[in-house]
């Protein structure tokens, strides 16, 4: 299945492209995403995701394909299974960033092919549960660099010392999202698919299991009839 996804982060896109290459950075803001390792171009980890009583743990890597720094482009090739089921994800990530209005634009295309339990939402409510995870790590994201942005700055009228200039920028730099509220090998809270989805959707979700187990009973009868 095919989503896109669009969120505004409140910061010049060459600082914006710089915090969202930096995972570890970003790594606490990722509902449901353990990171357990980052080589610069690969990631390792899992993403946890809950439905109703079950959580479902999917293990796997995701790889850097393209990082165009001039066009703001990026290609991110992830994919995982269960750890205990035969259930697999892959998506292909392509996220492009732009200036608007002082700040920065994200879009984000999202091919996506999930099999177990998951995928038996469809592609409704997966649309419905993207929208709110990516709504999320918008806010999360754009709390901390605003939060960075919002640091008072040195007293005027302070004398500089030798070379503290030159550290005070490299520090800015390096704090651009500031420290990390967990580590990014902490286990992460899993995805509550029903709960993400909200109360409508869970609705439906009910409904179409109940029309479900209605059809099997109407099934076995039948079978009974023709086979006493």
């Amino acid at each position: 299945m095919d989503l896109h996804h669009e969120f505004t982060v409140p910061v010049p896109v060459e600082d914006a492209w710089r915090v969202l290459l930096d995972i570890e950075r970003v790594a606490p803001c990722m509902p449901g995403a353990t990171v357990e390792d980052y080589d610069g171009k690969t990631v390792t980890g899992s993403v946890k995701v809950k439905v109703g009583p079950i959580t479902l743990t999917y293990r796997g890597t995701a790889v850097f394909e393209e990082q165009d720094e001039v066009a703001h482009r990026m290609v991110l090739i992830a994919s995982g299974k269960e750890s205990r089921g035969q259930g697999t994800a892959r998506a292909r990530v392509t996220g492009t960033l732009s200036e608007r209005d002082g700040g920065t634009a994200v879009s984000v295309e999202t091919d996506l092919t999930v099999t177990g339990r998951p995928a038996q939402f469809g592609r409704g409510v997966m649309a419905e549960v993207g929208d709110k995870l990516v709504g999320q790590f918008a806010d999360c994201l754009s709390e901390r660099l605003e939060e960075s942005s919002a640091r008072p700055e040195a007293a005027p009228g302070r004398p500089s010392e030798p070379g503290r200039a030159e550290d005070s920028r490299r520090l800015d730099e390096s704090e651009l999202l500031g420290e990390p509220s967990v580590s990014v090998r902490s286990e992460a809270e899993p995805i509550d698919l029903l709960r993400t989805a909200g109360m409508p959707v869970a609705k439906r979700l009910v409904v179409a299991v109940a029309a479900a187990v209605a059809a099997a009973l109407v099934f076995l009868r039948l079978r009974r009839r023709r086979h006493p």
